[in-house]
């Protein structure tokens, strides 16, 4: 949240494309003088306080695709395009509390039918916020961790943290969110997913360290970088 007092942490590290799960409405950012200002901004939301925000900062363009299925919240199909490099993006933050039976990952999973013929496309990025890890795959649910990677991966899509470092999931190395800050309590459940195209050209991935990122968020940062 208050995304506004965090950024220039984030954007020391250059990005081209930040996904900014429980970020503000853009109306509520006022940005420091010195701050460098988005050139592109897609919000998703029903609270002003805490929606997802996708935010270009090197000339990328953004565009909701007119697919977007309201009532999948904050899963945003995206058109990326800058001269002759263009994908398409899923930004992810899996949380819809009115959907009771399939809120967090049951989200991503609705997600991935509503879109399937998006998701066919030769370059496809799926990110974000996922709520998720196959630890979890016994509960209670509708749907689990595992069956959304499985259906992925017929389409051609994986994980880009897992594919680079030869992880299983269940038991990844580098966790993205610590419980309450707890340096004790650490999941994994932030993914950058890829379609086969895009997989052979990442150049560059990192997990943010519990001890940088601690002071801002309950969540380290997974930057991902491709050669396009």
């Amino acid at each position: 949240m208050a995304y506004r007092k965090k950024a220039d942490y984030i954007l020391e590290h250059k990005p081209d494309i930040l996904i900014v799960p429980e970020c503000e409405h853009p109306d509520k950012m006022r940005f420091a003088k010195e701050t460098l200002q988005p050139t592109g901004v897609v919000w998703r939301g029903t609270n002003t306080n805490k929606g997802l925000g996708v935010f270009s900062y090197s000339g990328y363009k953004l565009k909701l695709l007119s697919e977007h299925n309201p009532s999948l919240r904050t899963i945003l199909p995206i058109k990326v395009w800058k001269g002759s490099t263009n994908f398409i993006l899923i930004a992810v933050w899996a949380y819809n509390p009115s959907d009771k039976v399939y809120n967090y990952i049951g989200q991503v999973w609705k997600a991935i039918h509503h879109y399937e013929k998006i998701l066919k496309s030769k370059k496809i990025i799926v990110a974000g916020d996922f709520n998720s890890n196959c630890i979890w795959d016994k509960l209670n649910r509708k749907t689990n961790h595992s069956m959304v990677v499985e259906k992925l991966k017929l389409l051609n899509i994986t994980s880009a943290y897992h594919h680079r470092l030869g992880m299983q999931q269940g038991l990844e190395a580098h966790p993205t969110f610590y419980l309450y800050r707890h340096q004790n309590k650490p999941y994994h459940i932030d993914y950058c997913f890829a379609s086969n195209q895009l997989m052979n050209k990442i150049s560059a991935l990192e997990v943010g360290s519990y001890e940088k990122w601690r002071m801002y968020s309950d969540h380290s940062p997974l930057m991902v970088s491709f050669d396009l």
